[in-house]
């Protein structure tokens, strides 16, 4: 998402910085350039946001409650919206060019938060995936930004266990991964429906909460959780899946979906869709809007996709590689892992390098990208 440049060279002229940006701003007269931000755990055990810049620097660091999951960029604002890890039930609003915590928004009673949340396209609400605990059924919760941050629209997920959301850009619809796992928070993160869940891509209407329409699986495949996603401008929405069955089945873990037609599942070389290990972290389009990567954290393997033809392209290995998100650049990833370290990989030149960080840290399952 886009930054207004005035607007971050006024970030860096008005925050008090810490002494990693300091010591760039030292070396470099240049205003630093954000690259992502990402939740992570600290070496002392502790759970941040931080905002790092392309050289490795901390452009914000903010001490969270608890771990987080997914953190969201809003549009036109310097606020970022860190939510909690399933069942957790704080999202903090941070303003990272004052530094300041901007609001810390509680779910509501009887409620949870799934991990994921987006701002919508013209930044004036903010739309999470949440848990009505007593039925277990999944909602779509939209707060308006404005004071005291009001609900303003609360609709069904139309199925368990809502994680990740998109907007299709250009659009009012959202489309939801329904994982299909029942969970609840008595029971911590155990899964409680694993024989008879059912898991859906949802496409709604993002005004008046209006089911467009809604696909599964096949009965047979039932156990392959819908849980993370990504939508390019087109329409098409690449699709990570996480095997809750028997692993020695090899069943495809990547998928593509059309509007209006089936999921259309995606297999890799049988030796690469093993090595994932039926789990899938991430999914995210390039740029361009063709290319997708897909992440395999267990499996330490990030796989990439032409979803114009549908096919595997190649793999790399990360280490506990799961977040990804793309550059400004077309066929080009930024891949963040749980051992700290980031990569760029681009797709084109077939190069992946390593980034500066100066961060001893386990990054989150996510990262967004910040970029002028």
């Amino acid at each position: 998402m886009e930054i207004n440049r005035r607007r971050f060279c006024q970030l860096l002229g008005s925050a008090v910085l810490l002494p990693s940006l300091t010591r760039a701003a030292d070396q470099d007269s240049r205003p630093a350039k954000p690259l992502f931000a990402s939740a992570a755990k600290a070496s002392n055990g502790q759970f941040h946001l931080y905002l790092n810049g392309q050289q490795g620097e901390v452009l914000l660091d903010h001490l969270l409650p608890e771990r987080a999951h997914h953190t969201a960029v809003h549009p036109h604002q310097p606020l970022l919206a860190c939510i909690a890890r399933r069942p957790g039930n704080f999202i903090d609003l941070v303003d990272y060019r004052e530094q300041r915590l901007v609001k810390r928004i509680m779910a509501g009673r009887g409620r949870h938060f799934f991990g994921h949340g987006i701002f919508s396209d013209d930044g004036r609400w903010l739309i999470t995936t949440e848990n009505e605990i007593r039925s277990g059924q999944g909602r779509i919760v939209i707060r308006a930004l404005e004071e005291g941050y009001p609900i303003i629209a609360d609709y069904p997920s139309y199925g368990t266990g809502p994680h990740e959301l998109v907007q299709q850009p250009a659009s009012s619809i959202l489309t939801v991964a329904n994982g299909g796992i029942l969970t609840h928070p008595d029971r911590g993160r155990e899964k409680l429906n694993l024989d008879s869940m059912q898991p859906s891509l949802l496409r709604l209407n993002l005004l008046t909460g209006e089911r467009l329409e809604q696909q599964q699986l096949p009965a047979h495949l039932h156990q392959l959780s819908i849980r993370h996603i990504d939508t390019n401008r087109q329409g098409a929405t690449v699709i990570a899946l996480q095997d809750q069955g028997d692993m020695g089945h090899n069943r495809p873990l990547v998928a593509v979906h059309q509007p209006g037609q089936p999921i259309e599942l995606l297999r890799a070389p049988p030796a690469v869709n093993l090595a994932m290990k039926g789990y899938c972290g991430s999914a995210r389009f390039d740029h361009s809007g063709r290319f997708a990567a897909v992440s395999a954290p267990r499996g330490d393997l990030i796989s990439f996709w032409d979803l114009h033809e549908n096919r595997f392209i190649s793999s790399i290995k990360s280490r506990d590689g799961c977040g990804l998100a793309a550059t400004s650049h077309s066929a080009e990833f930024i891949i963040s892992a749980g051992t700290g370290h980031c990569l760029r990989h681009n797709l084109h030149r077939g190069t992946t390098e390593r980034l500066p960080s100066v961060i001893a840290t386990a990054w989150d399952n996510h990262l967004a990208t910040l970029s002028f």
